[in-house]
């Protein structure tokens, strides 16, 4: 006979999938033994450069059932965002996540529809749903439930779908089946690590915050370091280049949200219309972008950095 918690998890997983999820895994919520030296590592050594709230909430980015009291799963979950079409060759260039409308607002509108089916299905459930702001650390229980492993770029990878994906969470006081984490397939590959024009992955499975092109065009509020010139590779908001020499991307398949689609006016920006772009067109473009988080001002600093 199957068990209600057999009969929740199929309902929740095949839920994910209708609503327009890749994948979705669930672990138990617990605390997460493995990454709270590394985490305390990486923050010791100043490797979360400005980003400060990286040092906030410690205990409850690796606990969450501090985060959700009587938290019993972690239900993790994947969105494809890969693009059908990129931006031109004559282009500065922003990071493929960026190229339609913020995924926090898409994501949780998904995340709101599981929790409702969930509830007229299952009965009434405590939890929360995450996506990517709170202290969470999203890619370890990704991990934790088989959805991948974190690659040597730190991203999580998929044998089946590469990395251009977001995740989110459900964390819940469900009891449910969990699911086993997969193993590494990084092999003795190196691509992302020889590749990173800044030199921020410092070693395997180690990357330096403070030194990655993302860092710089989006969270940096002061000026790009001068020692940073020519090496940005045209980057002007976010940087994909860890993702696009991964082997394993060569498995993602362009997504299915139309609000993920680019403004056409994106796709068509040549370098000297990002270098002459206004305001208003900025608002018009990028209205519902993430890019609108460096701001117009930060955008010009980033252009006018690439342009000198």
């Amino acid at each position: 006979m199957i068990s209600n918690k057999e009969k929740h998890t199929a309902f929740i997983k095949s839920e994910a999938l209708r609503l327009g999820f890749m994948s979705c895994g669930i672990s138990k919520a617990g605390f997460l033994e493995t990454e709270a030296p590394r985490l305390e590592n990486w923050l010791k050594e100043n490797r979360n450069g400005q980003m400060a709230y990286m040092e906030n909430h410690f205990d409850k980015r690796l606990d969450p059932t501090l985060l959700v009291e009587g938290s019993k799963s972690v239900i993790s979950l994947l969105l494809n965002y890969y693009p059908t079409e990129t931006q031109q060759d004559d282009s500065f260039k922003i990071s493929k996540y960026a190229y339609g409308q913020d995924y926090h607002f898409v994501i949780k509108e998904k995340l709101k529809e599981l929790v409702f089916s969930i509830e007229s299905t299952i009965g009434a459930v405590e939890g929360r749903a995450f996506v990517d702001s709170a202290p969470v650390l999203d890619k370890a229980w990704a991990a934790k439930s088989g959805l991948g492993w974190i690659g040597k770029n730190s991203n999580l990878l998929s044998k089946k779908a590469g990395s251009f994906f977001f995740i989110a969470e459900l964390i819940v006081d469900l009891d449910l089946e969990y699911d086993h984490a997969v193993t590494d397939h990084c092999g003795s590959c190196t691509k992302c690590i020889d590749a990173c024009p800044t030199q921020a992955i410092i070693a395997p499975y180690q990357v330096d915050g403070s030194k990655c092109i993302s860092y710089f065009t989006i969270e940096l509020k002061e000026n790009i370091p001068q020692e940073m010139k020519g090496r940005f590779d045209d980057w002007v908001f976010g940087c994909d280049v860890c993702q696009d020499v991964c082997p394993w991307n060569r498995f993602s398949k362009p997504h299915s949200e139309p609000l993920f689609d680019p403004n056409p006016e994106l796709l068509s920006l040549t370098k000297s219309d990002w270098a002459e772009i206004t305001r208003d067109v900025f608002q018009d473009i990028f209205k519902k972008s993430p890019v609108k988080r460096a701001k117009f001002e930060g955008l010009q600093r980033n252009i006018e950095f690439l342009k000198e």
